[in-house]
């Protein structure tokens, strides 16, 4: 069963099994069909905290990797500024100085570059949570419930 992302407050995405009635003389429903109500409630309930977590780790994990991508394009832009850093001294002693300050200028563009994406990845990354928050606060929700079936 697909289920998806929901938010807390709003209905789960299962419906429930059909409540146990009582037969059609009018018995109430004997203890081992309540507790094979109860027990699979509670398994379809497991479920679907672990599909939930499942979605919510999922969402965080493609965010971790846009930032990793990001700290590897400041990884290359740093391994340029080192290029064309020693470019630059190489042409500024062995040639006159148009050449290098030509090289000077785009190191420069390139430590730019190199800042520019180093500080919005780790901006990036630092937004990721390792927690999957909105498990953990439906399992609150839950146990919840648990203590207070009624209210």
């Amino acid at each position: 069963m697909a289920t998806s992302y929901w938010e807390p407050g709003t209905a789960r995405p299962y419906a429930p099994q059909e409540p146990v009635t009582p037969s059609a003389d009018g018995a109430e429903p004997s203890l081992g069909d309540l507790v094979g109500e109860i027990g699979s409630d509670l398994s379809q309930l497991v479920r679907d905290e672990i599909e939930l977590a499942k979605a919510e780790i999922k969402q965080e994990s493609t965010k971790a990797g846009k930032a990793f991508g990001l700290l590897g394009g400041a990884g290359y832009a740093g391994h340029l500024v080192l290029l064309m850093g020693s470019l630059t001294v190489m042409f500024a002693l062995a040639n006159v100085m148009d050449l290098a300050w030509a090289a000077l200028i785009v190191t420069a563009v390139w430590a730019v570059a190199g800042a520019v994406l180093y500080t919005t990845g780790r901006a990036r990354l630092r937004a990721v949570h390792v927690k999957p928050e909105q498990t953990v606060q439906t399992l609150k929700e839950d146990a919840q419930w648990a203590r207070h079936p009624t209210s």
